[in-house]
């Protein structure tokens, strides 16, 4: 009788560099769930001065314009303290590449925790991807790690800073592995130590505070029926429109904001200044959009006029927050958007349920956005709690507004590689004895 078969085993399993690495990933959940502990009270503490208790038009203070004016005065100080580039890597930079510039981390933290409590429409992910991607890569760097170890100490970082903001081990490491997309060996590594570091934050968090970001938004149960999977095609479509509009108000708001000819810390201002106004105006754009999503879906009818008001601004003052220097997240912004966008769908359209055009949009703008559809999808069901079926057309939403955003950058790819290949025509050759001034 032959013996059974020894199940096989990833020979970077086999290595006492792997151990280490398990051992980082432990120390990183543990400093990220207390920076996120500190920085997510802090800016919770810092917002107490924002009531919403109007939601609707003007429903805003006029001295908020005077916290936002201030706000960008402190990010302009701060940006100069810390030496803070204007220019600094993206969030999705960082994952990509693997690594953190650590000198940038202090002016990262700063003016992010300046920008949050003063109300820009940014989201607290950048500021804690920062610190514990930057924990995760200062350590490599004392432990001298190979370069594949130090990417996935790294990505181990930033999975330490979410575990506690997300709420959900799962998420977190879907996340970071869907814009990161580590390969070969790597994804072991990475993989491990994201669960490692993710699992012992959330634990940590969870014990201090207590607080999950899970079942945020109740929405309508509804029952599934088979039409439901094609109406999220256009469900889709519509997400990639708005990301589409999205870019050319961001784009927008930084060749504006770069052209003035101000010292940066006016910029600073007249960017608070901006979001400032359009918040007294349309309340429910101030901060990130988590507690202001929660409140339009309690009130009630809103009014078509003001959802496309609401949608329309808050791209207004995202691309406002990051163009003229405060410093911040994508990823919250976005679900509050596609979130506004549902509700739109639902009012023009009372024949699609709310919990489907919610659920769908919440999922499919950031999803198109942030280019993680899966982590998207399963996001949106944990935060919507709506049933395993009705995942089937939020899943075909992302997969619509994803598909159609990379296609959208494939051909704009192909149009410049086409300007570049034809080039500048060649000027005319002056006739022969002519001279520069004839």
């Amino acid at each position: 009788m032959s013996a059974a078969p020894t199940p096989p085993t990833s020979p970077a399993l086999q290595r006492p560099e792997f151990w280490a690495l398990v051992g980082y990933a432990v120390v990183l959940g543990v400093f990220g769930a207390f920076a996120a502990l500190i920085f997510v009270g802090a800016i919770t503490f810092g917002g107490k001065w924002y009531d919403a208790a109007d939601p609707g038009w003007l429903g805003g203070h006029w001295w908020w314009v005077a916290v936002a004016a201030a706000a960008g005065v402190a990010v302009g100080i701060a940006r100069r303290l810390t030496r803070l580039p204007w220019t600094t890597p993206g969030l999705f930079d960082d994952l990509q590449t693997g690594s953190v510039e650590t000198k940038l981390v202090p002016g990262i933290v700063a003016v992010s925790l300046v920008s949050l409590i003063g109300g820009a429409s940014l989201g607290p992910e950048k500021a804690l991807g920062s610190m514990g991607g930057g924990a995760g890569t200062w350590l490599a760097r004392r432990r001298k790690l190979a370069k594949a170890d130090a990417q996935a100490n790294t990505l181990a970082g930033f999975a330490g800073a979410y575990g506690g903001l997300f709420s959900s081990t799962v998420i977190v490491v879907m996340l970071i592995m869907e814009i990161a997309r580590p390969g070969g060996q790597r994804f072991t590594k990475a993989l491990a130590t994201q669960i490692v570091a993710s699992s012992v934050s959330f634990g940590v968090y969870f014990a201090i505070a207590g607080a999950v970001f899970l079942g945020e938004y109740t929405v309508p149960q509804y029952g599934f029926e088979d039409w439901h999977l094609l109406a999220a095609i256009p469900l889709g479509l519509f997400a990639a429109v708005l990301v589409t509009v999205l870019a050319v108000f961001v784009r927008g708001a930084a060749t504006l904001f770069d052209r003035l000819q101000v010292p940066d810390v006016v910029k600073s201002v007249l960017g608070g200044v901006i979001f400032g106004v359009v918040g007294v105006v349309l309340p429910l754009t101030m901060f990130s959009g988590s507690d202001q999503l929660k409140t339009m879906l309690g009130a009630g009818a809103l009014g078509l006029g003001l959802l496309v008001a609401v949608l329309v601004a808050k791209m207004l003052t995202f691309a406002v927050s990051q163009g003229s220097g405060f410093v911040g997240g994508p990823i919250f912004p976005a679900l509050f958007m596609g979130g506004v966008a549902g509700l739109l769908v639902h009012e023009v359209i009372p024949g699609v349920p709310l919990g489907l055009a919610f659920s769908c949009m919440l999922a499919a703008l950031p999803g198109a956005m942030v280019a993680a559809p899966f982590t998207m999808v399963l996001l949106t069901a944990f935060l919507t709690q709506v049933g395993a079926l009705q995942t089937a057309p939020v899943l075909i939403a992302v997969v619509t507004a994803f598909l159609a955003m990379e296609s959208v950058k494939f051909l704009l790819a192909r149009r410049r590689q086409a300007d570049a290949a034809t080039g500048p025509a060649d000027p005319p050759t002056p006739a022969s004895g002519a001279t520069q001034g004839e």
